[in-house]
């Protein structure tokens, strides 16, 4: 994998991001590599970790991600996910995560149309995955899209937590 040339696309459709919504929504954005070959466009809030720890390497947390790997390259695929990450950690919270990712899946069938490939019959730490034919001219667009779709349901996240919100 050109890791660099990926990187740059990557960070091409970040930067197309309209940044007003991003911060009316307090979504940031991080374009990063997972191990050695694959390549990650990362969408996430603070309010979805701990206070105290980075956001996008937090033992407890939730993001959105789209990514490829020499693997899905040769697949022809950019591949798409949101993880739920070890939620019973995040405080506040009383998270028991197969109700939590039962919630965030039964919410999300209004928008499951919208999302191609995806599918949702996963364990609670990956509350819905899919993929794109990867379309080698329109790279950019593709991830853009595919980010700009998760702003439309970003939301779902917040109302499932709100239902595990401890009551002080």
């Amino acid at each position: 994998m050109d890791t660099s040339f990926y990187l740059r696309k990557f960070q091409k459709a970040a930067d197309l991001l309209d940044r007003k919504l991003l911060s009316e929504r307090q979504v940031e954005v991080a374009v990063v590599m997972y191990g050695e070959d694959c390549v990650v466009l990362k969408l996430y809030k603070r309010a979805w970790t701990n206070q105290q720890q980075d956001p996008l390497t937090a033992t407890s947390r939730i993001f959105f991600s789209v990514w490829i790997s020499d693997l899905t390259i040769a697949e022809q695929k950019i591949f798409y996910n949101i993880h739920a990450l070890k939620l019973r950690q995040l405080k506040g919270y009383a998270i028991q995560s197969r109700k939590f990712a039962g919630s965030f899946r039964e919410n999300f069938k209004a928008f499951e149309h919208k999302w191609e490939n995806v599918r949702v019959n996963f364990g609670p730490l990956t509350l819905m995955e899919g993929w794109l034919k990867m379309d080698r001219q329109n790279f950019e667009e593709e991830i853009l899209e595919l980010a700009n779709n998760f702003l439309e349901i970003e939301h779902l996240v917040d109302e499932t937590l709100a239902q595990f919100k401890k009551i002080v």
